[in-house]
């Protein structure tokens, strides 16, 4: 049973994915002392806590990291409870929470005696549809684009792949799932604004939504992650299907998505960026359109604009990842295999000291082994084994030490 508490404001931020959500959260995390000051309490001593609370809220496998989640959200939510100023809990995969694990959450947070405000971050599927097929490319999937495009736009949304997807992504769904009996003034919508913009737009909206507005904030973000262009993303999923079995989770994190997506390939520039198909755009926009009337209809708080979720036109020539320029792609390799190399060797390196280290420790040891009072010890001890009385001896001394090892 929760601990109601009728002080303080709890903000909710529960996605959706690819809507800035991971520089927002380092910003938050970086300054969690300042933000302190202000009165606003971002828990968790660790930039993934709020990643690991979620997991735990609704039971998500994740590699092995649900083990280290148990328990995370409740010590989260009690952390939040004891707090009587602003406090924020951010991570977008909350987005794909059932209505049962919102309601959950929302009570563990105090609601309804606890003023609780949800914010959901959106931005348009034209861009959204690209940048998710993208990410499962990043988590070591190999589906082609075309077929990716096909299991989302199937009525039925049968499997894994679009479950997630429509879960993260279906912003009347998630709002179904999450309001629960919140008046609409409590739930605010910040729009991604389209391409092309001023930078701090965005960032502009996040500050109203959360009351960050008029603190100093250091905004230096290191968690941000480029997307790829199309011949990158071609290379890496052509990689997965290649490398997959030979290349166990554990490593395909530091190498691939790390080390080749996030610091190699998404650093690339001039290549064709990825885009949704001419022939699907209309299809996106079209739902765009609905989901624009119902939230009118709803009354939430609009911080933005709903237009920004219309998204951009089709881009004209369309680079079809599926079938990407190979000069394209075969340039990409050259830097992923020189980014691979620079790694080999810095752990060559790494390897090299290591092994002069252990040398000196064994020469070292060795040095001491040679030593006349080592040499009379060893003598002695060799004398006293080779009768009963001089073994009793050794066991006593030795049980005397508290040590257990034969030697002297």
């Amino acid at each position: 049973m929760t601990t109601p508490r009728t002080t303080g404001r709890v903000l909710l931020h529960v996605g959706t994915p690819k809507t800035g959500t991971s520089y927002l959260q380092d910003v938050l995390f970086r300054n969690q002392r300042l933000l302190k000051e202000a009165g606003i309490l971002y828990p968790g001593d660790r930039f993934d806590a709020h990643f690991l609370a979620a997991l735990d809220l609704m039971q998500l496998p994740w590699g092995g990291l649900e083990t280290e989640a148990h328990g995370l959200w409740d010590r989260t939510a009690a952390e939040v409870r004891a707090w009587s100023g602003t406090s924020i809990i951010s991570h977008e995969i909350l987005a794909t929470a059932s209505r049962a694990q919102a309601v959950r959450a929302l009570a563990s947070l105090g609601h309804p005696d606890t003023e609780v405000h949800l914010v959901l971050s959106v931005r348009d599927l034209v861009r959204q549809i690209p940048a998710e097929w993208q990410e499962n490319i990043k988590h070591r999937r190999g589906f082609a684009f075309h077929d990716f495009l096909k299991t989302i736009q199937d009525p039925q949304r049968n499997g894994p792949v679009a479950t997630w997807f429509w879960g993260v992504q279906e912003i009347p769904d998630i709002l179904n799932r999450w309001v629960a009996d919140l008046p609409p003034e409590r739930v605010h919508l910040v729009t991604v604004p389209a391409p092309g913009g001023p930078p701090d737009v965005l960032w502009g909206r996040f500050c109203e939504a959360l009351g960050l507005t008029g603190i100093d904030l250091d905004r230096e973000g290191q968690r941000t992650y480029p997307s790829l262009g199309v011949p990158e993303t071609a290379l890496l999923r052509r990689i997965n299907l290649k490398a997959n079995r030979v290349v166990p989770p554990v490593r395909y994190r530091p190498l691939v998505r790390e080390l080749l997506a996030h610091h190699t390939l998404s650093r690339r520039t001039g290549s064709p960026r990825l885009t949704l198909p001419p022939d699907v755009h209309p299809w996106a926009q079209e739902l765009a359109g609905a989901w624009i009337d119902d939230i009118k209809a709803r009354g939430y708080h609009v911080i933005g604009d709903l237009g920004d979720l219309v998204g951009p036109a089709a881009t004209h020539p369309y680079a079809d990842p599926d079938q990407p320029d190979e000069a394209e792609v075969a340039d990409a390799a050259i830097d992923a295999i020189r980014a691979l190399l620079l790694e080999n060797g810095r752990l060559l390196g790494v390897e090299e000291d290591l092994r002069a280290q252990l040398e000196e420790t064994r020469q070292a040891l060795d040095r001491s082994y040679l030593r006349p009072t080592y040499r009379a010890r060893e003598k002695i001890v060799r004398r006293l084994e080779t009768s009963r009385a001089g073994r009793g001896m050794l066991r006593a001394y030795r049980f005397g030490r508290g040590r257990s090892s034969r030697s002297a």
